[in-house]
């Protein structure tokens, strides 16, 4: 397994999202594109990123600079914890509203209420397990 947040794993996790049906089509079918950047919390910037177009990734790598749509940020210990055990709905709530996942940019609120996006956002744990 490559280290965490290294370029091979976002590789790797550009690979799994693409290689899971329950991700990528429920985001094909409302025309999701975003630039989704994960860090760790209290750095100056995210760690990498993953661009997605029409739900599938199509690029993915070390943080460049680029604009992002979502920043996802967590402790190492606690991104470790949910690749171990990926968290469902209840588990993802309960982590933003205690701050062990915070969103440096994006709306959780907004997303999580859409189950257009909720559903494929949780499946994205256990994908990110993957690379």
């Amino acid at each position: 397994m490559a280290e965490l947040f290294s370029e091979e794993w976002f590789k790797n996790f550009m690979a799994a999202w693409n290689n899971e049906p329950e991700l990528y089509e429920p985001l094909a079918n409302i025309g999701f594109n975003s630039v989704i950047a994960y860090g760790f919390d209290g750095e100056d910037q995210p760690r990498g990123y993953i661009a997605v177009e029409n739900g599938k990734a199509v690029d993915a790598g070390l943080y460049d600079g680029r604009e992002v749509n979502w920043d996802l940020r967590a402790t190492k210990d606690n991104w470790e914890k949910w690749m171990k055990k990926p968290p469902g709905m209840m588990g993802l709530g309960m982590a933003y509203t205690s701050r062990k996942l915070k969103f440096n940019v994006g709306d959780y609120a907004a997303m999580i209420k859409d189950p257009r996006m909720a559903g494929p956002f949780i499946k994205s744990f256990s994908v990110m397990a993957k690379a």
